[in-house]
């Protein structure tokens, strides 16, 4: 049986065996939209919510959220992450948010990654659900992936 397996020899589930891996430098890169009513734009453009002000609180939420992922998702590996940029801003009809992580391990960062922007749209969510009913997060993936060697 291959020590990159998801079940142990009994069937059991276990966390992938990267030990043998090679340290790599990884990055991973994530998006995602949160699509907002017109008024709630205007709220959070002249920083009316009153939670405060969502873009930062959200780009905060977002860095948290990656430094937890192994707490959140049961089969992850907890990394040591080297670096962590979240970003939201506001469009025409939402909040972007762009998430990008770094480290220097055996196994990448896409988890946390995506983690990050799907709490920091979360914590966005939270902050406006009082004035907007209407709100849907979408468009949340992964951009990019990308290895090299240390």
């Amino acid at each position: 049986m291959s020590k990159l397996t998801h079940t142990d020899q009994q069937g059991k589930a276990s966390m992938v065996d990267v030990s043998e891996k090679p340290p790599m430098y990884r990055v991973a890169e994530a998006t995602g939209f949160i699509r907002l009513q017109p008024a709630t734009i205007r709220l959070v453009r002249d920083n009316q919510m009153k939670k405060g002000d969502v873009l930062t609180v959200a780009e905060i939420a977002g860095i948290q959220a990656a430094k937890q992922t192994s707490a959140l998702i049961p089969l992850c590996h907890p990394l040591l992450l080297s670096a962590i940029k979240v970003r939201a801003s506001l469009e025409e009809t939402g909040v972007r948010v762009v998430s990008s992580i770094s480290c220097t391990g055996n196994t990448g960062v896409e988890m946390e990654a995506l983690t990050a922007v799907n709490v920091a749209l979360l914590t966005v969510y939270d902050m406006c659900k009082a004035v907007d009913k209407a709100m849907e997060m979408q468009e949340i993936r992964l951009v990019s992936k990308t290895k090299s060697a240390v």
